[in-house]
């Protein structure tokens, strides 16, 4: 039989050139997805700088956490006997109101050092407070527990308020606290760009926004009868007056507050 050379010849070529398109494809298609992947790593710090959302120099933090436990301080009457110069009331064991017989002048000279001494020299565990807020229109100042240097955010367990008159004289205060505080299995947590990319992503950062503070904290997640469960969680003031909690193990935004 007489093999048509030509057109045998004809077919190779064009099989090889399939051949080599098919190739071609395939390497055009993989090097795609690994720039694709390169513009993954950066894409929110780049998303982020065209939304001209700025923030502040994000924090270095272990990639590891911990959930903790506590349980609720009960005020036994060998703490209540050691307060001098206060009336005490306990609406129940954990919750420790107390009133001073004569107020207590304070200035917003050395706000800070004066209320630090305030703390040790009235408060139970009063090293255990760290400052949070204050609010002019009830005068009252607002200190969370603290826990390694990690602020337990709004947490009634774990809460300090002091009640000023009108003389910015401390006149009354209010004391919860967490007591016997137990770390579980670490976990891995999320980075602070992590936690800004959730915001980002839900649409909490605006255009222009500034992330004027972030820090790692707890938040507690479950209340039982006398005790409580936080978890680690991320803190983030945007524009000065918003803050936001972003769960720093499951990365839902826990709680938004104007």
């Amino acid at each position: 039989m007489k093999v048509d050379w030509s057109k045998t010849k004809t077919i190779f070529i064009v099989t090889f050139l399939i051949l080599d398109l098919v190739l071609i494809y395939q390497f055009i298609e993989k090097r795609s997805l690994s720039q694709l992947d390169l513009i993954r790593e950066a894409s929110i710090e780049e998303q982020l700088e065209t939304e001209e959302i700025t923030y502040v120099e994000l924090p270095k933090q272990p990639v590891e956490g911990t959930y903790i436990s506590g349980k609720s301080k009960i005020f036994l009457s060998e703490d209540i006997n050691r307060l001098k110069n206060q009336e005490i009331i306990l609406e129940d064991p954990t919750i420790l109101r107390a009133t001073f017989t004569e107020p207590i002048k304070f200035t917003d000279t050395n706000f800070s050092s004066k209320l630090n001494q305030f703390l040790k020299d009235q408060i139970i565990s009063g090293e255990s407070y760290v400052f949070w807020d204050y609010n002019e229109d009830t005068k009252t100042i607002i200190l969370f527990q603290q826990y390694n240097n990690d602020v337990f955010y709004n947490n009634p367990r774990g809460l300090l308020a002091i009640y000023l008159n009108d003389n910015n004289e401390i006149v009354s205060y209010m004391q919860t606290l967490l007591m016997e505080i137990e770390e579980y299995d670490n976990e891995e947590i999320l980075s602070a760009i992590q936690s800004l990319e959730y915001l980002y992503r839900t649409d909490y950062l605006k255009y222009g926004s500034k992330v004027t503070k972030i820090e790692l904290g707890y938040y507690p997640l479950v209340n039982l009868s006398q005790s409580q469960f936080l978890t680690p969680t991320w803190h983030i003031v945007v524009d000065d007056k918003t803050d936001y909690y972003v769960n720093a193990i499951e990365g839902q935004i826990i709680e938004i507050q104007e």
